[in-house]
């Protein structure tokens, strides 16, 4: 008999090529001309998500603890970052200006102790365009509802160039009446409008003094202010320069040191800009060492989720044998585990995020006044703390994916 020549041509002989696992076409129909659709959800696009996120909804209490650790370890990194920024900025709100500030007192080569009106033109000579606040000071007896105490008494012609006021109002021609320190008047119960004797003459209070305007030089926290025309001698115990930044503070103080000092000290400079950038840099170290702590609950979130694909990896041997059978390549394994690693970092990196967000509007409230005061390095922290949680994830997630996709198919199959 012969062999009909219109009979179907036999299959190619060898072993079947392995699906590309990494776009799946899905078909429409039952028949040999099925219509190939080409991929067009996530998951058809990106198989390896929907079984890492599977493998992560078969333990779920075992991966919700393991993203709760890298959460934990988000919000001790940002929120304690986020603690030490808003408390160095506060801090340096109280300090002020005080950087942009000079204090020239006479030195222990001068003729007196304090400054003549002659000695105040040479300083103004030296400073150039810097303004100068002269201050006298001296020691009197202040009686405020029958009890005298003896107080510190400031001369100045202008407190608003270096106070800031708390209650009352001091005129621009500032002639009578009498300023009081926000301690002295919280501590006797002054407020403005009252009436005080310093010497036995009697004043009436025009203001108190603001708190967090008196982180300056002359420092009035305890003491009275008064205008200079009330000192008898016209003398001055210091002068303060006010300069526009910290460089030209530092700039002022070398030209006033150069045109006063010769062979001998006549005056004493002291510059606050030096200080003002230690205390800064005290602030910047105290947050590294509050983001190093917090780095450590990261490390600890780490080893748990070492431990969580460790555990899987053993666990689903079989599994992982099965894949490497039918033809999974071991950078696919590879991709799965470590997809369900950074799939662990992302929810508890995204959880973290907005847990310290919210702790940092209450510090911003606590510390600033406002809780949407969040400056570039708030949220500086608050990427390190997600990436680091990510990182720390795909870290520890690597030697459990690395372990699973060397396993030997055979092997694993037979369950060795």
């Amino acid at each position: 008999m012969s062999r009909d020549d219109s009979s179907e041509p036999s299959e190619p002989s060898g072993p079947p090529k392995p699906a590309d696992s990494s776009k799946p076409p899905r078909r429409v129909g039952g028949g040999p001309s099925d219509e190939v659709v080409p991929p067009t959800t996530l998951t058809d696009r990106f198989p390896v998500l929907s079984l890492a996120a599977r493998n992560l909804t078969r333990t779920k209490t075992r991966s919700l603890l393991a993203a709760l650790g890298i959460a934990i370890g988000v919000i001790a990194i940002a929120s304690l970052g986020m603690f030490g920024s808003a408390f160095q900025r506060s801090q340096m709100q109280n300090i002020g200006t005080i950087g942009n500030d000079v204090a020239v007192s006479p030195g222990e080569d001068l003729d007196r102790q304090n400054f003549t009106e002659t000695q105040l033109r040479e300083i103004q000579r030296a400073a150039g365009a810097a303004e100068l606040v002269p201050v006298k000071r001296d020691s009197r007896e202040v009686t405020y509802r029958g009890e005298t105490q003896n107080r510190t008494v400031y001369g100045l012609d202008d407190p608003n160039s270096l106070y800031d006021v708390r209650q009352g109002r001091i005129p621009d021609q500032w002639r009578s009446g009498v300023v009081v320190g926000d301690q002295l008047a919280r501590d006797e119960g002054i407020r403005a409008g009252e009436a005080l004797a310093i010497d036995d003459t009697t004043y009436r209070v025009v203001a108190v003094l603001d708190e967090t305007g008196q982180a300056t030089i002359v420092d009035p926290d305890n003491a009275v202010v008064l205008p200079t025309e009330r000192f008898d001698e016209n003398t001055y115990s210091q002068v303060v320069v006010l300069s526009d930044s910290t460089a030209e503070a530092n700039r002022t103080a070398a030209r006033i040191r150069t045109a006063m000092n010769g062979r001998e000290e006549r005056v004493r400079i002291f510059e606050f800009g030096q200080i003002a950038e230690q205390i800064d840099q005290l602030f910047f170290q105290l947050n590294l060492f509050l983001v190093g702590i917090g780095a450590v609950s990261l490390v600890v979130a780490g080893t748990s989720i070492l431990n969580v694909m460790l555990m899987s990896t053993v666990e689903r041997r079989e599994e992982i044998g099965v894949l490497r059978a039918v033809g999974f390549e071991k950078r696919a394994v590879l991709r799965i585990l470590l997809t369900e690693a950074g799939f662990l970092g992302l929810i508890g990196g995204t959880v973290g995020v907005v847990v310290s967000a919210l702790v940092g509007a209450g510090v911003n409230s606590l510390f600033l006044g406002d809780p949407l005061a969040f400056d570039t390095l708030s949220f500086f922290y608050l990427s390190v703390g997600f990436a680091f949680g990510i990182g720390s994830s795909l870290v520890s997630g690597a030697y459990p994916a690395w372990k699973a996709a060397t396993l030997d198919p055979v092997q694993a199959l037979r369950g060795n």
